[in-house]
């Protein structure tokens, strides 16, 4: 069984946060904005670290009533390697290790140009049964 899946996410629109932390007041808006979204099949809420802060993202659609606090943003999309750990609790050292190989296996490097992303994959229900969240680490990544 392989424990890395390779998913293409299209290049779009989204919603930025900007850089900020959790507890921000600003990230307290979007948490609160990105929660009265109507919840999908998917999650459409991507998070990664800039540096000095996170960035959440959440994908734009015609129509959506964003706050004027956030920015729409043209996000490149492209290929990346998906692994799914407990939210907080990963050992990042292993899943790089497993995400590696399987990248070299299928003729496949990290695109260093690109940000990871990761996000939060369990439902509430879920969550309140498992005691706990899954997160999915999308790690860009190019043909070799």
């Amino acid at each position: 069984m392989q424990s890395v899946r390779i998913y293409e996410m299209p290049a779009c629109k989204m919603v930025s946060s900007g850089t900020g932390m959790f507890g921000d007041e600003k990230f307290n808006i979007f948490d609160e904005w990105l929660s009265s979204q109507k919840r999908g099949l998917f999650p459409k809420d991507f998070l990664f670290w800039a540096g000095d802060g996170f960035v959440w993202l959440y994908m734009y659609e015609d129509g959506m009533n964003v706050p004027n606090e956030f920015e729409i943003i043209d996000f490149q999309g492209g290929l990346y390697a998906v692994a799914t750990d407990i939210d907080q609790n990963t050992d990042r050292e292993l899943m790089n290790t497993e995400i590696d190989k399987f990248l070299s296996e299928n003729g496949f490097v990290r695109d260093t140009l690109r940000f990871e992303l990761g996000n939060i994959i369990t439902p509430p229900l879920a969550k309140k049964i498992m005691g706990y969240e899954q997160m999915d680490y999308y790690i860009p990544i190019k043909a070799k």
